[in-house]
């Protein structure tokens, strides 16, 4: 019997309180958490199909796990992890990553929010879970998540979310609903720099910027204080233009930064995109808040690169993970299986042989050994 795919796991929530009466318990809490990870790895969406992968392998599982009741039944794996304190399961889901996982000086950290559409239940007046992630643009790695509390928003998520974060010389990029002086005040006080989009919701700001950019517009954008960047990408048809303007004026931080409540605001942003396909022209503007006085090429990239949470980690949730089919509701189950999920996509994404995120998942359904070499990656 041998340890090693399973030792990080088994070390990072060795600290989650198993919340079962003692002495009535047929199946370890760390078992029961490492054939969920292994069973949502090669293709496992639900507690039913967890529990079929655990049988169908308790051989394989058998090589490195002790099973001496053999493996729980569906109705006993969504009981354990309902009763799982999901913030507990998180500090493990967090530990686990830090343990293996490093961010890269200057990457770019993005948060952003999604909804597990079907985890609502009408019946007790329950809404859909609502959940707040930061992943990290350059490793494709989930940083961590944070539940988006009943009768709240992203707003009071986001915080508890970066107080989990080591992002020390990240960029930390958030949309509009994360522009809030608070959120660049804790960013700040983690060493890192923000990116805040700026809209609506901030009036008084998104005016100001305007205005600070039609006055530039005006004049040339002829101050040194000035950069500008442009980037056309032609794909498939589809011709896109983007186009950058920073200002770092010491005037601009002064009078919205300092005179605003903007912790260390060093400049502001416009990026304007222009999309051409089949005949047809679609155009979009947009402006930032940042810490980071930097070159308008490198702001211009962090905000195409905050995106990439949208493709590469929500889609890959709702498409191959099914997360917007999942009905996961009672207690932390939902919250607790999303976890599991995105554990698996962290392995999955240390992978460098050929083959999609979903044959990767067949494949390690099918292959004990492609299984196993995933797994002793961590």
């Amino acid at each position: 019997m041998t340890s090693v795919p399973i030792l990080s796991i088994s070390k990072a929530f060795s600290h989650v309180q198993d919340q079962r009466v003692q002495g009535r318990c047929r199946y370890p809490l760390t078992e029961v958490i490492i054939i969920a990870i292994c069973a949502t790895l090669a293709g496992a969406n639900t507690w039913a199909e967890i529990e079929t992968f655990g049988k169908s392998k308790i051989a394989w599982l058998r090589e490195f796990l002790p099973l001496k009741h053999g493996v729980p039944s569906h109705d006993t794996f969504g009981r354990i992890f309902a009763m799982i304190d999901a913030e507990e399961f998180q500090r493990g889901f967090v530990s686990w990553v830090e343990g293996l996982f490093s961010v890269i000086e200057g990457e770019v950290v993005s948060i952003d929010g999604k909804t597990a559409r079907r985890s609502h239940d009408k019946a007790i007046g329950k809404d859909a879970i609502h959940v707040v992630s930061a992943w990290a643009s350059e490793t494709g790695i989930t940083l961590a998540q944070q539940k988006v509390a009943d009768k709240s928003n992203e707003i009071t998520a986001i915080p508890q979310l970066l107080q989990l974060l080591r992002v020390k010389g990240c960029l930390v990029s958030i949309d509009a609903i994360g522009c809030q002086k608070a959120i660049a005040q804790t960013i700040r006080n983690k060493n890192a720099d923000y990116l805040l989009a700026v809209r609506g919701n901030q009036p008084q700001l998104h005016e100001d910027i305007k205005q600070w950019f039609n006055d530039a517009d005006a004049n040339g954008f002829d101050r040194p204080d000035h950069d500008y960047c442009k980037v056309v990408n032609k794909s498939h048809g589809r011709i896109e233009t983007r186009e950058c303007w920073m200002i770092s004026d010491p005037m601009v931080s002064e009078y919205i930064g300092h005179g605003g409540g903007w912790t260390d605001l060093r400049a502001i942003v416009r990026v304007k995109r222009n999309r051409q396909h089949a005949g047809r022209i679609e155009a979009s503007q947009a402006y930032y808040i940042t810490s980071l006085k930097a070159s308008a090429e490198r702001l211009l990239s962090a905000t195409r690169q905050h995106w990439g949470i949208e493709n590469c980690l929500h889609w890959v949730m709702d498409v191959i993970f099914q997360e917007d089919q999942m009905r996961a509701r009672k207690g932390n189950s939902a919250e607790n299986l999303i976890a599991l999920r995105k554990i698996s996509l962290n392995i999955l994404k240390q992978d460098t042989s050929k083959g999609s995120l979903r044959q990767k998942r067949y494949r390690a359904a099918l292959d004990d050994n492609f299984r196993l070499k995933l797994l002793s990656q961590i």
